[in-house]
Formats: structure tokens, sequence, C-alpha cells
């Protein structure tokens, strides 16, 4: 009976053993390697440069604010320091990115495509439909977990790419306006007194830059609002998509026949209804 069944679905069982066997040693390696990723990761690593240039150019700018004579504008150099701990979030997002390029590929192609193969197989052999159903599914889900990345990296591309001008133009403001601040404070230390000449310097600086100050705290927190978004909401938001496209696949309750159930349940069926007929 078993070697008849071989014989009849030789085709259904050679293609998945085939399928399992190029998932699991070379689909695995070629999708968990990083040149295999490469496009991916160098928009990632040109994303965290851009978070590090915010980071740097938020805690100069803060640390030249603080040199303006007078607490008017302290509470906007506070502001900017702890700009840098939210950019350290989007910066492990980034770095998180990155890592799950690689894992999920191998998770799918090493582990879940294999078993989805496997389980076909059984299906094939023993009849089981929910096997049948589960390795559609793990396959299905194996292939989302793959694409969770790529698909969110492009959205986040598509925002990044319309607002990537003004993010350069918030650092060169900071960088420019802190390097005004501190030459104007040197120009006067040299030309008085270290300390008359410092005050001196700083409050011309204040002057001409106390306009730039409150533009730049708002493109400081407009560019993190946007870097969030990208790195973090729409990575967590395909994520959940998948999540739940996942679950809806994978909502299948497996069930096997054991050796003479279906005939005592037609049994079982046939003497209720006999039963049922039975004159009261």
């Amino acid at each position: 009976m078993i070697q008849k069944k071989l014989r009849r679905n030789a085709l259904f069982l050679i293609l998945p053993l085939l399928a399992a066997l190029l998932s699991f040693f070379v689909l695995a390696g070629v999708a968990s390697s990083s040149e295999f990723h490469k496009h991916s990761i160098a928009a990632l690593e040109e994303k965290q440069t851009t978070v590090l240039e915010l980071s740097a150019a938020s805690a100069a700018a803060s640390a030249a604010i603080t040199l303006i004579p007078g607490d008017a504008a302290t509470p906007i150099a506070e502001q900017l320091a702890d700009l840098s701990s939210h950019f350290l979030v989007v910066l492990c997002a980034i770095y998180l990115e990155k890592y799950l390029l690689t894992i999920t590929g191998f998770l799918a192609f090493k582990i879940l495509i294999p078993v989805a193969c496997l389980a076909y197989i059984l299906n094939v052999l023993f009849d089981w439909r929910g096997l049948r159903l589960l390795a559609g599914k793990l396959a299905a889900f194996g292939l989302l977990i793959v694409l969770v990345i790529p698909v969110s990296l492009q959205l986040s591309n598509m925002i990044e790419d319309t607002y990537q001008a003004s993010i350069d133009a918030t650092i060169q403001s900071a960088q420019d306006a802190a390097e005004e601040i501190e030459d104007s404070a040197a120009e006067g230390g040299d030309e008085k007194g270290f300390w008359a000449g410092l005050l001196d310097g700083i409050t011309h600086a204040a002057s001409g830059a106390a306009d730039k100050v409150g533009r730049m705290a708002n493109d400081f927190l407009e560019a993190l609002a946007v870097m969030l978004v990208t790195s973090c909401i729409i990575p967590i938001l395909v994520l959940l998509s998948f999540v739940w496209l996942a679950k809806t696949l994978l909502s299948i309750q497996i069930q096997i026949p054991l050796p003479g159930q279906a005939e005592r349940q037609s049994g079982r069926r046939t003497a209720s209804r006999v039963e049922d007929q039975k004159p009261q």
C-alpha cells in the first residue's frame, strides 16, 4: 500500500525534498549574508550617519547656547541636550534592523521552509490535511518575515527622501550657529581682558544668533520626528501588519486521524441516527 502510494506520488515527494535541501544548504546562506543585503545595509548605514550627525550637532549647539549670558536660552539648551537620548533610541532601532536583515533570512530558509517541506511530505504519505495547510502557512510566514525589513526600509526611504534636504540644513545651521558663538567669544577674548572680552563676544554673538536658536530647536524636533517615524514607527507597523497576517494564516487546528478512527466515528453517527429514528 505504502509502496504504491510512493510510486503514485513520487513527484510530490521529490519536489518538496529538493526544495527543503535547496533552502537549507543554499538559500539560507545567501539570505543571511551581508553581501546579499548590501543595498539595504548601505541605506541603513547612511541613516545611521545622519542620526549621529544630528546627535553631535544638537550636543554642540546645546553647549554653545549655554555660553549666552542670562537664562533666556537655558531651556532651549537643555531641550537640545535631551534630544541626544532620543537620537540614541533611533540609533538602536537602526542597529536592530541591520541585524534582523540576516537573522530573518536564516530563520526562514534554514528552519521554517525546510519544516514546511517536511510537513507537506508527511501529508502526502499519510493524507493529513492539517499538515498540508500547516506546510503552506509556515512557508508563507517564512517569506513574510524575510520581507519585513526590506518593505519597511523602502517605505522609510520614501519619507526620508522628502525631508533629507531639511535634515541636512538643520545640521548645517546648528554647526554654523555654534561656530558663530564660539568664534565671537574667542575674538572678544583676544582683544580685551579674558572675562570682559568673553562677555562682550558672547553678547554680540547672542544678538546675531538669537533668532537662529529658536528656529534651530524647532528644526531639530522636526528632524527627530522624521527619524522616529522612519526608523521606529514604520518598521513596527509593518511588523504588526505581518504578524497579524501570519496569525491569520496560521490559525489552524491540526487533526491527525488515527487508524480506524474514521470508521468508529462513522459507526457512532450511524448508531445515533438509528437511535433517533426509533419510535418513542
